[in-house]
């Protein structure tokens, strides 16, 4: 007696392949993701920084055009400008500081929560620019700067660059969990 092989009762023999030797299909591939604690923790830092604002000459104006929709910040995650420090991790000094800002501009970094960073924007931030005289004090001599941006006035296009750089330096902090915890 023949039997059609349509209705051969064995089993077909990939219902007893071994599961964890099989290849991962291609439709997982892609969504599949494995990770550090502190690359996932780094990785949410760096896309969402909420600058404060402190503009005090006239790279302030270069600073709101970097915002508005021509070169539109929002793409790096730094569309949220704050006035106040205690809902901003990162400082934009654009502009000159006097002596009498010096103490205003270190209490509102001291209010600002942890992590902070900071971008000084500017010749007149950096070293005083053209106005080197007794009254005007560079920014790191008040607070520490994380990342310096030439020019008089910069372009908007260079403060984006100064984020990117922020990013990347965010990206490559070690310990993270330990600093997060107070263990470090």
């Amino acid at each position: 007696m023949d039997v059609d092989p349509k209705f051969h009762l064995s089993q077909p023999p990939e219902l007893f392949a071994r599961v964890d030797q099989e290849p991962v299909p291609d439709e997982f591939a892609q969504s599949i993701v494995t990770t550090t604690l502190d690359k996932a923790i780094n990785w949410a830092r760096k896309n969402s920084i909420w600058p404060m604002s402190f503009g005090l000459a006239c790279c302030a104006i270069e600073m709101m055009s970097m915002i508005a929709s021509r070169y539109d910040i929002s793409r790096f995650g730094a569309e949220v400008m704050r006035g106040s420090p205690r809902q901003s991790d990162l400082m934009i000094i654009a502009g000159r500081v006097s002596n009498k800002m010096a103490p205003v501009l270190r209490r509102l970094y001291e209010q600002m929560p942890e992590p902070k960073w900071v971008i000084s924007m500017g010749a007149c931030a950096t070293s005083t620019g053209v106005f080197s005289n007794y009254a005007l004090v560079p920014v790191n001599q008040v607070i520490p700067v994380d990342v310096y941006v030439p020019g008089c006035p910069p372009r908007p296009e260079q403060l984006i660059y100064a984020i990117m750089l922020l990013q990347k330096k965010i990206d490559q902090e070690k310990h993270v969990v330990e600093k997060v915890l107070n263990l470090a």
